[in-house]
């Protein structure tokens, strides 16, 4: 396999996860802020001309954090980060899901809108009129996220799984592009804290 690196939450997303499982990843930097990603080597590897990709061994590309992370999951299937029963891997993909939609996604594109726009307005569709809204959505589903944590260590209870992942890695990119934590999240800061002790925070 060799992972298709570069900077931003979604990369990161995948060395944590596969950090969590001891996978080292052969690994090769494709320069997202000159726009590597959107010429025609990579464009081969995912049309979207997104960030990260994994080529497996029989030479096809993967790309997208979650399946990526699915696939590691399934070739390496322990420590288990999804789920070893359909229980424990259904609630992993629910949370997953809800993370990724509710507040990933808006958080994401509220960056892409404003503060990123310099960068991203000639490579998507854009629409800085959203931003605000889109920042305020992901603070307010931060804020019911921070309520169903009450009495849990991680999202889907004793386990660490890829909805704690994804999580950690977007709230600490919110946090350095004018997105930072309310403090008065006081359940999600306390995981947080927890989280970044982990030796695979620093991946």
């Amino acid at each position: 396999m060799k992972f298709y690196n570069s900077v931003g939450p979604n990369p990161r997303v995948v060395r944590m996860f596969a950090a969590e499982k001891g996978i080292a990843l052969p690994t090769q930097d494709v320069n997202l802020m000159a726009g590597e990603n959107r010429q025609e080597e990579h464009l081969k590897r995912n049309p979207h001309g997104q960030m990260p990709c994994l080529e497996l061994d029989n030479g096809a590309f993967l790309s997208e954090i979650l399946p990526i992370c699915e696939y590691l999951e399934e070739k390496n299937p322990n420590p288990p980060l999804i789920g070893t029963t359909p229980e424990e891997r259904g609630e992993t993909r629910m949370w997953t899901r809800r993370i990724d939609l509710n507040i990933c996604e808006p958080m994401a594109n509220g960056f892409r809108f404003s503060q990123g726009l310099p960068l991203f307005q000639s490579r998507m569709v854009t629409v800085p009129e959203a931003a605000d809204g889109l920042k305020r959505i992901a603070q307010d589903r931060l804020k019911w996220l921070d309520g169903q944590m009450a009495g849990k260590q991680f999202v889907c209870g004793d386990r660490f799984t890829l909805a704690d992942v994804l999580l950690f890695c977007f709230i600490d990119f919110g946090g350095q592009v004018g997105q930072p934590l309310n403090t008065e999240f006081k359940n999600i800061a306390a995981w947080f804290a927890r989280v970044k002790e982990r030796p695979s925070a620093k991946a």
